[in-house]
């Protein structure tokens, strides 16, 4: 027998003592949360023990960057910050690296250049940035080495007291739009997304500005770019956001329990998060924000799964507007659930019929009827690509295992391009005889870059490769364990002379977090797929559907 996990098992900050939190009540927006709207089992004073923690910053310590994938908020106790407005700070000062492609000779030459010792480090740090690491790996960051400099170069606004940032990314798992630094010494409070979740939910106050603040800044640009909301002027897009209701469904930390309940079997509609119900009337649309959700129909006893949708998707459109122009009420056509973490944004039905259905050309098309049109169309393939998320890849490697003849020629060309160490593993989930092998597959929704303290596994500009930094990578495995496909992994570094390098504190093995990076510096792209000599090796993205169509043949 053991005791049952609880959610506040593991305090977001362990060192939080009574005294702060009595501290913390009495700060500026938290005294004006109304405590006694929360529920005895999540006391505002519990969330504040137990779901946030502060951390003291310096002068250029790097609190949030441009692009980064953040699960928390921050409010400012003390000190003054800085948010970078115009231009963007430069990768370099971000810690991330800049990748520029390899000269062809260059390439070639990695072949008989590399060393036998795997894994050898011989690098000069960054002289724009350094990297601070805490008492623990997890509050480490980059600091920025000469502030009146950026300032000087940037165009800037003032974080003070009271001030609270990063909220609208947290909540809604899209990317940091600004880079934030302490300029002078800092205190923060940092709030982890479950608890700024349950402080929405009980204080109508901190609710209301944090969905007002999104419809301001972010709503707008979000409806424009859907192909039924772009013809709107101005008035009537302003109706629509005012309109808009946020909701979210299933759990943000999905990866954590994702491959327990594959494990156990535990895969399909019937064990997600129910967002609509086959046969239900519905009362609006739902656009799909951040996340994927599984649209399903009745097959017996049992759900088949017929599409999946995901950001800049929409659910219920078609049902609604026939409605509109029938004048009867139409039932959904199928179900929709949640794949781990979804974020919606639900348009009422008047709304709509009074500002959307009339400008339209003609009837959309439901997720059912789109799905006939999908090259993945056999069932039991599809259900596979949902139930294991592969549908969360953009660049997964998928080989055809009638072909693959296990000579291993792409792991070798993958260890001759990184140093001696192949950045993949050449085993993983199969379906009949196709393999998606365990290689990074750069996600749509990349749950490793959230969490990393300091930023090092991150976007490129081009082509949004998910790539880490080695030089600001301190190897906390913080990615790694995030992973829902194992596909990073740590490795022990050494010198030229082959000799592991140690900490100089712990006297333990420094360790490097490695993954597949596309080949981002060699011309060619990724060498494992130009080695196969069989052709049996493919980079492939898993969000356009066209992934095994014409392949059997």
């Amino acid at each position: 027998m053991m005791a049952r996990p609880q959610r506040w098992d593991a305090p977001f900050g362990p060192e939080m003592s009574e005294d702060d939190v009595a501290e913390l009540m009495s700060e500026h927006p938290i005294s004006k949360i109304n405590a006694h709207k929360f529920p005895e089992q999540t006391p505002l004073t519990g969330i504040l023990r137990n779901d946030t923690r502060i951390i003291n910053y310096q002068p250029g310590d790097l609190v949030v960057r441009s692009g980064d994938y953040g699960n928390s908020a921050f409010l400012v106790l003390e000190g003054r910050l800085r948010v970078v407005i115009a231009p963007e700070l430069p990768r370099d000062l971000l810690g991330r690296q800049s990748v520029a492609k390899k000269s062809t000779l260059t390439a070639l030459a990695q072949l008989w250049t590399n060393r036998r010792t795997p894994e050898v480090r011989s690098y000069r740090q960054d002289e724009a940035t350094g990297v601070r690491e805490g008492r623990d790996r997890a509050t480490a960051v980059v600091f920025l080495q000469d502030v009146p400099a950026v300032l000087d170069q940037h165009q800037t606004a003032v974080l003070s007291e009271g001030a609270l940032f990063g909220e609208l990314a947290a909540l809604g798992r899209i990317p940091r739009t600004a880079s934030v630094f302490a300029e002078t010494s800092a205190r923060l409070l940092e709030i982890r997304w479950q608890g700024l979740r349950e402080i929405r939910k009980y204080d109508e106050g901190f609710r209301r500005a944090i969905d007002e603040r999104y419809r301001e800044n972010a709503l707008k640009v979000a409806l424009h770019k859907i192909p039924e909301f772009s013809g709107l002027d101005e008035t009537a897009l302003q109706e629509v956001a005012n309109s808009v209701l946020f909701e979210t469904h299933g759990g943000f930390d999905w990866y954590i329990s994702f491959q327990k309940m594959r494990g156990a079997g535990k895969q399909g509609a019937a064990h997600e998060p129910v967002i609509a119900r086959q046969g239900d009337y519905p009362d609006g649309v739902l656009m799909v924000r951040a996340g994927f959700a599984r649209v399903s129909v009745k097959l017996g006893n049992g759900d088949r799964t017929v599409s999946y949708i995901g950001a800049g998707d929409h659910f219920a459109m078609a049902e609604l507007y026939d409605s509109w122009a029938s004048g009867e009420t139409h039932t959904l056509q199928a179900s929709l659930t949640a794949l781990g973490y979804v974020d919606l944004l639900r348009v009422p039905a008047p709304i709509l019929e009074k500002y959307v259905f009339p400008t339209m050309g003609g009837r959309p098309r439901s997720p059912v009827e789109r799905a006939t049109t999908r090259t993945l169309t056999d069932d039991s393939l599809l259900e596979w690509a949902v139930n294991d998320r592969f549908i969360n890849g953009t660049q997964a490697m998928l080989i055809d295992l009638d072909r693959c003849v296990r000579c291993d020629d792409c792991v070798r060309a993958c260890a001759s391009t990184h140093g001696g160490n192949p950045r993949f593993v050449r085993h993983g989930r199969t379906f009949d005889h196709w393999m998606v092998a365990n290689a990074c597959m750069h996600c749509a929704d990349p749950v490793c870059m959230i969490g990393c303290p300091t930023g090092a596994i991150h976007r490129t500009e081009q082509g949004g490769m998910v790539v880490i930094n080695d030089k600001t990578c301190i190897g906390c495995g913080t990615c790694a364990n995030s992973c829902p496909y194992d596909n990073i992994r740590l490795v022990d570094i050494r010198d030229v002379s082959g000799n592991v390098l140690l900490d100089e504190d712990s006297q333990r093995p420094i360790q490097k977090a490695t993954k597949c990076d596309l080949c981002a510096t060699n011309p060619g792209g990724p060498a494992c797929v130009r080695a196969c000599p069989h052709d049996a090796l493919r980079r492939v993205n898993f969000q356009g559907g066209a992934v095994f169509g014409g392949a059997s043949g």
